[in-house]
């Protein structure tokens, strides 16, 4: 399943940043600068870009006024695009010329809230490590929640998360579901600059289970074998239709989109695609403009591109449907092969990867089927 809004936008400017709440992160930031210095990284630069303006004319879609906030957010905001970065990694790939040594990159979006699933994933599939003879980075992207004194404490908690383990980048927009769409592409400009010679991306949601290990062993048969590419692999969605409800979570307005069908995409929950399709996308981005589904917004770019995604059957979006009566379905017979499962409890992903690395664990042809 893969990495792609706009859309309950907040905007950087005076009104959710207050003159205390500046100094208090500008001193933050000098101390986390002296830290950075003292273990030899390179202090990020934070962009600044103007405050998105809202487009008025988003008022003249026929019956904009009895929709929702929310959707009426998507229309006044899908043309911002820029917005400051809080926390980053310019060295993450070893810089621009060294990231082809990073064979898997795992971009995983995970809200600042979220701070018990980052810490197992940590732990688990998403740790940086050698595999198979090649290495596994890691990349959580966020943008910003709350307003006040709770958005303050979640940036903080995200700034102690970055002094430990610099796994973070963050954008001050606000991190919604609406908003996904933005994140991937404010995360693949990033990509083109910092990491454009990565070999392969997994992107994904932080409450997937993925087996890293099997994704390595597919990935490079794939590039001993195929002699292509492109790649962009996940469960594949053929097919859908936007849906044009305004109460809807996944409504997409005709003014954004106006086909009645989606070209084909990868669920959202997690895909696999090289990093040559990356760049083809986030080429292609700039000319599409950002819907509020990021995972369908991700396959109008490569259809743009002339370019389709593939299904693999060890990306299980909606979890795994394991056939029988009295079967426990957290056996981890049934996850070992598997590329992805979506949706599995923090407590539940770290038994499970140690049960599928456990070297006596034993399968047998006579398991209970999926």
């Amino acid at each position: 399943m893969v990495l792609t809004i706009v859309l309950v936008i907040l905007s950087y400017s005076s009104e959710d940043v207050s003159d205390s709440d500046s100094t208090i992160l500008q001193v933050d930031v000098r101390n986390y600068q002296i830290q950075l210095k003292s273990l030899g990284r390179t202090f990020p630069h934070v962009d600044r870009f103007p405050k998105c303006v809202i487009n008025t004319s988003a008022e003249q879609v026929k019956d904009f006024h009895s929709f929702p906030p929310i959707s009426k957010d998507i229309l006044y905001y899908h043309h911002c695009r820029h917005f400051p970065m809080i926390l980053d990694i310019p060295n993450k790939c070893g810089g621009a010329y060294g990231s082809s040594d990073v064979f898997l990159l795992l971009v995983i979006k995970s809200p600042a809230v979220n701070y018990d699933r980052r810490e197992v994933l940590r732990k688990t599939w998403a740790e940086e490590r050698l595999s198979n003879g090649v290495w596994i980075r890691r990349i959580f992207i966020s943008g910003t929640m709350g307003t006040g004194y709770e958005k303050e404490r979640l940036n903080k908690l995200l700034q102690l998360e970055q002094r430990k383990y610099n796994d973070i980048l963050q954008w001050d927009f606000k991190d919604t579901f609406s908003n996904l769409t933005l994140k991937q592409t404010l995360f693949l400009e990033w990509f083109e600059k910092n990491c454009p010679n990565t070999q392969f991306l997994f992107n994904g949601d932080d409450d997937v289970f993925a087996n890293t290990d099997n994704m390595v062993v597919y990935l490079q048969h794939f590039k001993r074998n195929g002699g292509r590419r492109h790649l962009f692999a996940g469960n594949v969605m053929p097919q859908m239709d936007p849906i044009r409800h305004p109460h809807s979570r996944y409504f997409v307005p005709e003014e954004l989109y106006r086909p009645n069908i989606f070209p084909d995409y990868c669920s959202g929950g997690g895909y696999l695609l090289s990093g040559y399709t990356a760049l083809i996308i986030y080429n292609m981005s700039h000319s599409v403009p950002l819907i509020p589904i990021d995972d369908a917004y991700m396959g109008l770019c490569l259809a743009k591109a002339g370019l389709r995604p593939e299904h693999h059957i060890g990306v299980r979006q909606y979890g795994l449907n394991v056939k029988g009566k009295d079967v426990d379905d957290l056996n981890p017979c049934f996850y070992k092969e598997m590329l992805v499962v979506h949706r599995m409890l923090s407590g539940d992903m770290y038994t499970m990867w140690h049960r599928i690395q456990d070297p006596d664990l034993k399968c047998s042809p006579s398991d209970p089927k999926m």
